[in-house]
């Protein structure tokens, strides 16, 4: 038999061996083309016209983006509001989860079990936005007005949600408290699947604090989970825009909150400028990849 006659005779035994997983895989892949691949595509054909959605597209260039970032003056404050979310939120939000996790982690199963459940809860209760509003309400009945006024920290009340100055670090703290869960819950279990042994090996190679088994050990280890949740966070924070807006309002007072994503939904479903919304779409779409591929490259360093 000839070595092609093989080869082909190999194919078609593997084939036959991952066909029942390519068919339990099928139903993902078919929503996950619908719903995430055509949309990219449709999205980055869409930026180079002129589309309302009444009328049939009309081809425009780069005339968007040209627009975008010459005519449009909201346009480079949504951009700035949306980096120091990201630049802020995100690492802030990676840190803390793992940092939490890490200590939770050295508890019992019951006190284990008990805590990651609090930690996770906000992403369960994250539409109890009316608790923040509360909270940071205008006038003297907010709970935070109503405890300074009461101490005599202030003689009026504070229009928190009304005051540039105050919005920025409001809702990156709200976005945080509400974010955290998912990179917690997985920094947990990728800490519960270190094995034992790997510690005991290091021990043995002359490791003998928990720092050097958190940098020659635990990191290394975790080194996919740990991409997991920075891209979750980093994601979550590029893509802020209903706690803005439920929080805020739409547009925030000077746009003092409103990111990319909420100056889309403004072109794309308040002025039906479909094509102009698919330019912002793309830009965000190359911001997020371009850091998901930093994200890769500092954590690849660090598990070297």
């Amino acid at each position: 038999m000839s070595k092609t006659n093989v080869l082909k005779k190999r194919k078609l035994g593997s084939l036959k061996e991952q066909f029942p997983l390519l068919v339990m895989l099928a139903p993902f892949l078919i929503f996950f083309a619908l719903f995430t691949v055509v949309p990219i595509f449709s999205s980055i054909g869409l930026s180079f016209t002129s589309y309302d959605l009444l009328s049939m597209p009309k081809f425009v260039g780069i005339d968007n983006f040209q627009r975008m970032f010459t005519g449009d003056e909201v346009f480079g404050t949504v951009v700035k509001n949306t980096l120091v979310f990201a630049i802020i939120a995100g690492p802030a939000g990676f840190l803390l989860a793992f940092v939490l996790a890490w200590f939770v982690n050295e508890f019992s199963p019951a006190v284990r079990t008990i805590l990651s459940f609090m930690f996770y809860s906000p992403s369960l209760v994250g539409g109890a936005m009316f608790i923040w509003k509360v909270l940071f309400s205008g006038d003297a009945y907010g709970y935070l007005n109503s405890m300074l006024l009461s101490l005599g920290v202030i003689t009026e009340p504070i229009t928190w949600l009304k005051t540039p100055s105050y919005l920025m670090p409001i809702i990156i703290m709200v976005q945080l408290w509400q974010s955290m869960g998912v990179s917690f819950l997985s920094n947990i279990s990728g800490l519960q699947n270190v094995s034992a042994d790997l510690y005991e090996a290091g021990a043995i190679d002359g490791i003998r604090s928990r720092w050097q088994e958190l940098r020659f050990i635990t990191l290394p280890v975790m080194q996919h989970m740990l991409l997991f949740s920075a891209v979750m966070q980093i994601q979550s924070s590029f893509s802020v825009s209903s706690i803005a807006i439920e929080l805020a309002g739409f547009p925030s007072t000077q746009y003092a909150v409103d990111t990319i994503v909420s100056h889309m939904a403004d072109m794309a479903t308040v002025r039906f400028e479909y094509g102009y919304a698919s330019a912002i779409a793309v830009i965000l779409f190359l911001m997020m990849a371009g850091t998901r591929m930093l994200i890769g490259k500092v954590l690849s360093l660090i598990g070297k």
